[in-house]
């Protein structure tokens, strides 16, 4: 699963953002999943960031794209998981290029899993 919530958000990324990441990782946690996006910024936001208030300038324009796209995290985080979205956190480090994105669901999916595994059998 964790596979692939970092597919679909790669995907994501390059649909709504208009670039990939250049990897993914994702873990989930009880009701929460931490997904570390590398290589998100673009040449231009690159050189942009190495500018006064540039940083400040790339970072609003991420968030107000990632919130005009937060119907379409919401489907894919239940889409993946089964679980809806109850919030979500993000930031962005113009620094090393990464973004973070924590998505808290409506309930625990890692004990959910776990009572799947066990059902399932070796």
């Amino acid at each position: 699963m964790e596979a692939e919530i970092s597919r679909r958000l790669i995907q994501f990324e390059k649909e709504h953002m208009g670039r990939g990441p250049e990897n993914a990782r994702t873990r989930i946690f009880e009701d929460v999943i931490f997904v570390r996006l590398s290589g998100v910024l673009t040449p231009a936001e690159k050189r942009l960031a190495r500018e006064q208030d540039g940083a400040r300038l790339i970072k609003e324009v991420r968030l107000r794209l990632m919130d005009s796209s937060r119907k379409a995290l919401e489907d894919l985080v239940l889409d993946a998981t089964g679980c809806k979205m109850v919030s979500l956190h993000t930031d962005l480090s113009t620094r090393t290029g990464e973004r973070i994105l924590v998505f808290v669901l409506d309930r625990n999916i890692e004990a959910t899993l776990s009572r799947r595994r066990r059902q399932e059998g070796p």
